[in-house]
């Protein structure tokens, strides 16, 4: 599976990279048939520099693309919250998968 990161706003991080690099590489384990992976990290604008951290995550897989976004305190959350959507997503699709 290929992983793109992209940051608006936001400093490259191969901290945050590696650990959406892993979260997704868990999806992936059990989810073969996703075939790429877009991940965005951005800093909402407001008047608290603290909250606002944006990571969106969007997946391809056969069919429509899946798409996720968390917006918490710290990126490492955002992640955790949107790759947590992101499988909740996947279960159902591999249920209609079966079903056909």
């Amino acid at each position: 599976m290929n992983i793109n990161f992209e940051y608006d706003g936001v400093s490259a991080s191969s901290r945050l990279e590696d650990m959406a690099a892993k979260k997704l590489d868990k999806l992936v384990d059990k989810y073969d048939f996703i075939v790429r992976a877009d991940v965005f990290f951005k800093k909402e604008k407001s008047s608290n520099p603290e909250e606002g951290k944006i990571c969106n995550i969007r997946l391809s897989v056969p069919g429509p693309r899946l798409f996720a976004e968390a917006s918490n305190d710290t990126f490492e959350e955002s992640i955790a919250e949107s790759t947590d959507e992101l499988e909740r997503q996947l279960k159902k699709k591999k249920e209609k998968m079966k079903s056909h």
